[in-house]
């Protein structure tokens, strides 16, 4: 794996790390002033945002094998672990979804004074700019991990969002009776959001551990001028760029001149290779077949 990937890896790392910090200290505040406040919506909330942390101990446990360098079963490393990784969060999240809209509809709301809801609104503005982040930096490290990460940071956003829309509606209760099921309706309707980012998360890393390509024709395009830009190259005659947790896999058959020998032949082929490691770090395996140009089979 190159300096550039463990790198890469190392920061994903710290962005993990902040998110776990961030969110030990969202879970102590919600617990104490839901306690103090009397509020077992805040108490419940301050569970459930928990759940990021075991999010974070998955995520960190995926971006650690992701760095296992290759083994004797796992010639190309432990790349995919990520997307196993981001399975689980997946999966925990429409798991999640679902027990919110349960325990939303049978559970009691009590109705919590104005400090209650202040720190309800902190919470929410703590863990958007906390998704924000951590989407962020997953799009920029190309770290789905930290992009399901982000995502789940959105989902206890939205169920701190019902504790607050039932908190102010229970505010009025006394006037407007029908404000009881204000916040059954909004858990309904939120927790189906929550299963879908969780269904959207399972449904792409499917993908990815199947095998996804490279589809950046920009991108697929410098990688063709690198390999043709060597004088016994003819023809590239397959290009198959895979996606490996931090890293890529490329797969090419190239044509050659036929005179060369083939220790010759060898030595291109690594000066090409040596060439796309330069050009992008992420590129972590190659492998190039390559066969001799015959003019006969290509008039």
């Amino acid at each position: 794996m190159t300096k550039d990937v463990n790198k890469r890896i190392g920061k994903v790392k710290r962005a993990i790390v902040v998110s776990s910090i961030i969110n030990i200290t969202l879970v102590i505040i919600k617990i104490v002033v839901g306690i103090l406040g009397q509020s077992k919506a805040l108490i419940a909330d301050g569970i459930h945002s928990f759940s990021d942390l075991i999010t974070d101990a998955i995520a960190l446990i995926g971006n650690n094998m992701s760095k296992k360098p290759a083994d004797s079963k796992h010639p190309y490393g432990h790349g995919k672990s990520e997307y196993l990784t981001s399975l689980f969060i997946g999966i925990f999240i429409i798991l999640l979804g679902i027990f919110l809209i349960n325990e939303m509809i049978n559970g009691k709301i009590t109705k919590p004074n104005l400090f209650v809801i202040i720190v309800i609104l902190f919470t929410i503005v703590a863990k958007l700019i906390l998704s924000r982040f951590m989407i962020i930096k997953g799009t920029k490290y190309e770290n789905n991990i930290l992009i399901a990460s982000g995502k789940e940071s959105v989902a206890d956003v939205y169920s701190s969002i019902i504790v607050l829309i039932s908190s102010v509606a229970m505010q009025f209760i006394s006037e407007y009776q029908w404000l009881k099921y204000s916040d059954k309706v909004a858990s309904v309707i939120i927790g189906v959001l929550i299963i879908k980012i969780g269904f959207n998360i399972v449904k792409e890393n499917a993908s990815m551990m199947l095998g996804e390509q490279v589809v950046d024709e920009k991108y697929l395009d410098e990688i063709r001028k690198i390999i043709l830009n060597n004088e016994y190259i003819i023809a590239i005659n397959e290009l198959i760029i895979l996606k490996y947790g931090p890293y890529f896999k490329l797969i090419s058959e190239v044509s050659m001149k036929k005179d060369l020998t083939l220790l010759e032949a060898h030595d291109k082929i690594d000066e090409i290779e040596d060439k796309l490691r330069e050009y992008d770090g992420k590129i972590g395996y190659i492998t190039i077949h390559m066969c001799p140009y015959l003019e006969e089979e290509n008039s």
